[in-house]
């Protein structure tokens, strides 16, 4: 048997993308409810109140000019205020994990559904609740929670006051926050993620408002593409220290109240291919990879890499480190390396990149086949992924995302023959198993992402889905968000009844 007996199936699902009940149950505002639908031509927006009172947009990705404020239109489509309604239909849809057999579901809280505000003196007893409720249902069916603290869901009032992670107070606030989570919940979660795709966290993610008086004059003649915007590449790098230095100090909370809890990291990392074997490809596949991998390096290792001071000298930017910082960074590193994987890209020096929900994107693959989104499907691609990252680590890995945008149609019988995403997958598992079995890599569990129909983040549609579970809902909110099992349904109830070992269909 390739996998462990224990080995955690289940599947993986997001707060802003799924819960729902924005203005319930004493929840605040969140970054996500400013954040309108797209579509895979048609960017998300933020629309915004200047400081001079103009109403004003930007992107997805974006961040806003000093001193604006977020606002919800009342002419406007927000996916996350409705998503899929897991607030109203938990009960439901834990009962349907279950069915299949899940040993462990993956969640995210909202932030202000415990603390509204983001920095409010005491948490919200109703959240609290709810949290407790959910986690009551999934032990009862003998379902680990796996947990996410933070994932693309800061309090709007953190974005807006105080300019996002680039400002240190939110360590401070987010540590309470974490410690809160851990007290309340200590004896009902076990498994933890401190923050989401930290690497591809960005903009209004992750900075909310944001001045570009800092120099971040691009190097001339450099080879390497860079993740960021030049024009905000100081901004978001030093928020993101911020954010790991917040990770760390959570880890120390959450191993002090309770020693038995396992605390990862988490990023996107759909791997990299060079184009060509031109050294130019080659060297730039490497360092774009490596420019992925900064973050866990210094999330698992508890150093920041020889190679990041190149990479920042490229924005003429300086990291501001506060006395004690590396020392905390090097006592409570992460204990595992959770991460999404959804395709590979392969990587071209004359070629623009960029770094999205899925990880780094490049140049199309020739030798592989699309999804209708334009991802690129390589099963292969993540045993060479887990290689990579245990051979880097050498500690535990845990696949948090995997699976298959597409369209589905519902027949006229209901049913929902959605045979290309459980091709997708069985062959994933498949390379997963060489990559356990063969190379011997310690990998925990496996939580393919959307396992029940939600909006999709990057583009905030529904008609882009991923479960295992239909919801009826399209891409306005129209809809019964009546559930139905797709045939994808049962071939995952029997691989995880069988440990993996059948993969038929």
């Amino acid at each position: 048997m390739a996998f462990p007996k224990g080995f955690l199936w289940g599947g993986a699902t997001a707060a802003n993308q799924y819960e729902g009940g924005y203005n319930e149950g004493g929840r605040g505002l969140a970054i996500s409810d400013m954040i309108s639908a797209g579509s895979h031509t048609e960017p998300r927006k933020i629309y915004y109140r200047t400081k001079e009172g103009e109403i004003e947009s930007t992107t997805l990705g974006s961040s806003l000019p000093e001193g604006a404020v977020g606002i919800i239109k009342d002419d406007v489509y927000y996916p996350s205020h409705q998503a899929t309604d897991f607030y109203h239909h938990y009960k439901e849809d834990i009962a349907l994990f279950a069915e299949m057999g899940f040993k462990c579901y993956r969640l995210s809280i909202s932030w202000t559904r415990i603390f509204p505000n983001g920095d409010d003196e005491t948490p919200n007893e109703e959240g609290l609740k709810f949290y407790d409720d959910v986690f009551d249902e999934c032990l009862k069916y003998g379902i680990e929670p796996l947990v996410t603290i933070l994932h693309f869901d800061m309090p709007q009032h953190l974005a807006d006051a105080y300019g996002g992670w680039a400002n240190r107070k939110l360590i401070d606030l987010f540590v309470r926050y974490s410690e809160t989570l851990y007290r309340r919940y200590q004896n009902k979660v076990k498994y933890w993620i401190t923050v989401n795709e930290i690497n591809v966290l960005g903009g209004y993610w992750t900075l909310g408002t944001t001045n570009k008086t800092a120099n971040t004059t691009k190097i001339e003649g450099s080879v390497t593409p860079n993740s960021f915007k030049p024009e905000e590449a100081a901004s978001k790098y030093q928020a993101i220290h911020h954010l790991m230095i917040a990770s760390s100090l959570s880890n120390k909370v959450g191993h002090d109240i309770n020693p038995d809890f396992k605390i990862g990291c988490m990023l996107a990392l759909s791997g990299i291919y060079p184009k060509t074997c031109q050294p130019e490809d080659v060297f730039g596949a490497y360092d774009f990879r490596r420019r992925a991998l900064l973050f866990a390096d210094v999330m698992m290792r508890g150093y920041y890499p020889a190679y990041a001071k190149g990479i920042y000298e490229e924005y003429g930017f300086e990291l501001k480190m506060e006395p004690g910082d590396e020392a905390i960074l090097k006592q409570y590193p992460s204990e595992f390396l959770a991460f999404s994987y959804y395709r590979t890209t392969a990587f071209d020096h004359t070629a623009e990149v960029t770094v999205t929900t899925g990880g780094q994107q490049a140049s199309s693959n020739p030798y592989l086949p699309e999804t209708p989104w334009g991802w690129p499907i390589d099963p292969k691609g993540l045993r060479y992924v887990l290689n990579e990252l245990y051979d880097r680590y050498q500690k535990p890995l845990w696949i948090v995302e995997n699976g298959m945008g597409n369209i589905d149609v519902v027949e006229e019988d209901g049913s929902i023959n959605d045979d290309y995403r459980i091709d997708y997958m069985a062959k994933h598992i498949a390379e997963m198993k060489i990559a356990v079995e063969k190379d011997g890599v310690d990998l925990i569990g496996y939580t393919p992402w959307g396992c029940i129909d939600l909006v999709s983040a990057g583009t905030g549609e529904m008609k882009k889905r991923y479960g295992f579970i239909y919801v009826d809902m399209d891409d306005q909110g129209n809809g019964s968000l009546k559930r139905s099992k797709k045939r994808s349904f049962d071939w995952y109830k029997k691989v995880i009844a069988s440990n993996g070992e059948d993969l038929s269909f």
